[in-house]
């Protein structure tokens, strides 16, 4: 089948180059053209497990094109997915300003029926409005020409994707008749998933839904890691207790020093504006959100705290992206942490995986942050270790080594990677997030 995919952002590189994997033609546009043109060298410009492989694989055998050309995208696709950005907006809300833009240029261009196919994250009702916008182009032009929108939120982990996108838990197709219900489940009849069929409406609703619900899994845990350490409880413990139930479950409940991303911070957000906007009561969101702001700042209140004065003094740093196999740092808890640390004058030496570039590219070149070669090169005359990713690289480290390093044997774990009894054991000051202490 013939596919175009507007945007080569994470959702829309990781479609379009899934959907040619799976056989179908795929053209991909951009409007960046130097985004365009690395990609066409076959390097991609995120980070992702599995990514590069498969899009020098569909280049060669000619199953995938990126281009700048509009036009041509909308002449080649009889499916057109918009995989745009929808960041948020000052007030929260979801900015649609490239969704619509993607429209406009669809009703403007097509010539024949096409499906079209909302992958971005979009409030409830975009799709009514991306129908109209390209309505009232075609009206425009005088035009008779069939389309139909469709929803078809994506459910990726960073990380992951391809493994989500080949096997996913579920595809969920929002659309108003059986006809494109049908030329949906045809687009995806390789692969091996669950199907599920709904409105549009509802489908647009469940990518926020489920966001929202696992963002909150994760404020939950972190507010009973707050009791936990006032009642000398061990939040690992707990969540051992709890996640035994299967209708709890382990994922997501992980204390630390906040969620961030693309998705749940937005996400999260725009659920709390449009409850604002329709008159809804939304308490817990509300809370899910402010609990998260005061977790990505937990560490470096508790540095504050450790030593009064952060001035001069040098942290190191183990991870910078949000989460583990990713170079992805919006909304990371490490960006909170490093703004706050030169506020007051502190220096960072920091080591993460695949983030550096990311970094360097956010903050640039200053005086009070090194970005090192290796993780034991970050503890060098450092005055203590700080943890805001939990890589698998970190979970094993040579402590003698760190205790050689740093000024003073410390480390501030923002994800609990570690046992406060065998940090004891080590002779190793040890802070964590709701963990028992001996």
């Amino acid at each position: 089948m013939k596919i175009t995919v507007f945007g080569t952002g994470y959702v829309g590189l990781v479609t379009g180059i899934c959907l040619a994997e799976i056989g179908h033609d795929v053209v991909c546009v951009d409007t960046n053209a130097d985004k365009i043109n690395m990609i066409k060298q076959g390097k991609s410009p995120i980070y992702e497990r599995g990514l590069d492989e498969l899009l020098t694989k569909n280049l060669a055998a000619k199953k995938i094109v990126f281009t700048t050309d509009t036009i041509m995208g909308i002449d080649h696709g009889d499916y057109l997915f918009i995989a745009v950005g929808t960041p948020s907006s000052g007030d929260g809300s979801a900015d649609l300003q490239y969704v619509y833009t993607v429209a406009r240029d669809i009703g403007q261009n097509l010539k024949r029926h096409a499906v079209v196919i909302n992958k971005s994250t979009v409030p409830v009702g975009t799709g009514d409005k991306v129908k109209a916008i390209i309505q009232k182009e075609l009206d425009k032009r005088q035009v008779d020409i069939g389309f139909d929108v469709v929803s078809n939120p994506e459910f990726l982990k960073q990380g992951d994707a391809v493994q989500d996108f080949m096997k996913s838990d579920r595809i969920i197709i929002g659309a108003e008749n059986d006809e494109v219900f049908k030329k949906m489940c045809n687009l995806y009849e390789s692969l091996p998933t669950k199907i599920v069929l709904m409105d549009v409406h509802s489908a647009e609703l469940s990518k926020y839904a489920a966001n929202a619900f696992l963002a909150t899994k994760i404020s939950f845990i972190n507010e009973i890691a707050q009791f936990a350490e006032k009642f000398d409880a061990d939040v690992e413990k707990v969540r051992e207790g709890i996640g035994s139930d299967s209708r709890i479950g382990y994922n997501f409940l992980q204390a630390g020093c906040g969620y961030g991303g693309s998705c749940f911070p937005k996400d999260v957000s725009a659920l709390v504006w449009m409850a604002r906007e329709y008159g809804l009561e939304s308490p817990l969101f509300n809370a899910v959100e402010n609990i998260n702001l005061r977790q990505k700042h937990l560490v470096f209140n508790r540095l504050k705290k450790y030593f009064t004065d952060l001035e001069g003094k040098v942290i190191a740093l183990w991870g910078l992206s949000f989460k583990p196999n990713t170079d992805d740092m919006r909304d990371a808890p490490s960006k909170v942490l490093l703004e706050s640390l030169w506020r007051v004058g502190a220096k960072v030496q920091a080591f993460d995986p695949v983030a550096m570039d990311e970094a360097e590219r956010i903050y640039g070149k200053r005086n009070d942050f090194k970005l090192c070669k290796t993780k034991e090169e970050a503890l060098d005359n450092a005055d203590v270790l700080v943890i805001v990713t939990e890589w698998d690289d970190f979970r094993k480290p040579d402590f003698e080594l760190i205790k050689t390093k740093l000024q003073r044997p410390v480390i501030f774990d923002g994800r609990n990677l570690f046992s406060p009894n065998q940090m004891k054991d080590l002779g190793i000051e040890y802070y964590c997030i709701g963990r028992k202490k001996s």
